[in-house]
């Protein structure tokens, strides 16, 4: 199933032992075929541009990671070839909650993955947005 080269796999749940987290995720990537670069996705109706989901950050997650597997679908790509995200949080106290939605997408995948806490995002309703860079495969 890997097509692409994982280095260091590893699971939260071993590294933070303190948080109820599940998330496969590799130190490195390294990708086979063309390159996807995926604009930071929020929970917003991509046809409407209306925001969904004001103030649960559970629900934001999802709509964002369902916004994801669109556009990857669309690109010729799916959640299995994603090589990198990075998650953006206006809370630390989200940063469960976010991760255990997305971890559900993302299982058996191992990308690489950065968290940054910021003071805002580009709407006061949005509190998270995910970034996420994957492949067409070959």
């Amino acid at each position: 199933k890997m097509v692409h080269k994982r280095i260091r796999k590893f699971n939260t749940k071993e590294t933070y032992p303190e948080q109820k987290l599940n998330n496969d995720l590799s130190q490195a990537v390294v990708a086979k075929g063309a390159t996807v670069f995926l604009r930071g996705q929020v929970s917003q109706d991509l046809d409407t541009r209306e925001s969904l989901n004001f103030g649960n950050a559970g629900l934001q997650t999802k709509k964002t990671m369902e916004n994801i597997d669109m556009l990857l679908n669309e690109a010729g790509s799916c959640m299995d070839h994603v090589c990198r995200i990075v998650v953006y949080l206006t809370d630390i106290r989200y940063r469960e909650e976010v991760y255990q939605e997305m971890g559900k997408w993302l299982k058996d995948v191992y990308p690489c993955s950065t968290g940054i806490v910021v003071p805002a995002l580009a709407r006061p309703e949005w509190i998270v947005e995910i970034e996420v860079t994957a492949v067409i495969p070959e």
